[in-house]
């Protein structure tokens, strides 16, 4: 089985604005919602692409009642804790304003809700797949990664964590199946700048030497790297298309390596299966469909 977690998910409300001026009346002249947080987005593309897969965390209020109907109307399993008090959050995605956005708080989330979810969690089996992306909420532990992964540890599940800084190097030391920063994450790590695929490959490494078994680096227009744990390195350009929107691009890389992972248990296919997921998305209004994947995928075989 499949599982994402968003402990703070939202509704994205994706809007255009021509020629906007800040203090007077703007109007949209397109809009777009869609049930957002990176796990979310994950198991969106893993659906697109056949994938069953079921989504946790918290929801609060009408706006997560709302988030729940759109995710279970899109064909996922929906299992979130629902929390008495607060409201989930809309996102607003100025698409027009060079990728401007408005992120929304959340509601805090008590420890007893966040035990609430380890007891789902503790119902993982060997063999299951776990998302563990996106930030965590100041109301929670910051550590609550690394708490996850000590808590499943010895289960043989295989984690995906893409996530930023300490929270993601904490983690390394479970041994993650897949960590995926981008090219700014890895440098800031390090405290250096990576601006081409070479210069990201010794940094990548050293995530690796420190305990993840598959580094994917996402570079944007600069394509990808990974760093497999065959000991083989794989470097691609980034696919020809227009940029449309770049929301959930990053989490369409992860969901689609993934993918590409379990049909064909080879790190290259799942390589390109990644790429290939993250520029549909990019080159879409929406998350990648199947098919826009597969067109994406012709430009890599």
């Amino acid at each position: 089985m499949l599982y994402t977690v968003t402990f703070n998910p939202c509704l994205d409300y994706i809007i255009s604005v021509d020629d906007f001026k800040l203090g007077l009346t703007n109007r949209t002249t397109d809009e777009l919602m869609l049930p957002g947080g990176k796990g979310i987005n994950v198991s969106t593309v893993l659906k697109n692409l056949g994938f069953d897969n079921t989504a946790l965390g918290f929801t609060a209020g009408f706006i997560g009642e709302e988030i729940k109907r759109r995710v279970e109307a899109s064909g996922i399993k929906s299992d979130f804790i629902d929390l008495p008090d607060g409201i989930s959050r809309i996102n607003i995605k100025l698409k027009s304003i060079d990728g401007t956005e408005i992120n929304g708080k959340g509601p805090d989330i008590s420890p007893e809700k966040v035990e609430e979810l380890m007891k789902k969690l503790d119902a993982l089996k060997e063999g299951d797949v776990l998302f563990l992306a996106g930030s965590i909420p100041a109301s929670m532990p910051d550590d609550m990664y690394s708490r996850i992964m000590e808590r499943l540890k010895g289960k043989n599940i295989n984690i995906v964590v893409d996530a930023t800084k300490d929270l993601l190097t904490n983690v390394l030391k479970y041994h993650p199946f897949l960590i995926k920063p981008n090219n700014h994450e890895l440098g800031e790590i390090f405290g250096v700048t990576l601006k081409t695929r070479e210069s990201v490959i010794p940094y990548a490494k050293r995530l690796q030497e420190m305990g993840a078994r598959n580094v994917l680096v996402s570079m944007s227009g600069e394509g990808a790297v990974l760093i497999a744990e065959n000991n083989e390195v794989y470097k691609l350009p980034a696919p020809k298309g227009k940029l449309v929107n770049a929301v959930g691009a990053g989490d369409s890389m992860v969901a689609g390596f993934m993918a590409g992972w379990m049909m064909t248990g080879d790190y290259y296919e799942a390589f390109k299966m990644g790429i290939s997921s993250g520029s549909a998305s990019a080159f879409s209004e929406n998350l990648a469909t199947k098919a826009e994947i597969e067109e994406v995928l012709k430009q890599l075989n």
